[in-house]
């Protein structure tokens, strides 16, 4: 459990402190475009039996 929590903190979990980055992770391109915006599909992944989430942007 505490490994999966480490990586969910450092690969997935955004750090304010990083302007919403994770550790090991580089900060996306914000999306400006308003259509794209609209049809955004986000995908949630629960982690550690639901006691994490993580969202990812759907393809």
């Amino acid at each position: 459990a505490l490994r999966e929590y480490e990586r969910f903190y450092n690969r997935h979990r955004a750090h304010q402190a990083l302007e919403q980055a994770a550790p090991l992770c580089t900060v996306p391109d914000p999306i400006t475009d308003p259509m794209r915006i609209t049809e955004l599909s986000v995908r949630r992944r629960d982690r550690l039996g639901g006691v994490l989430h993580e969202y990812s942007h759907a393809a």
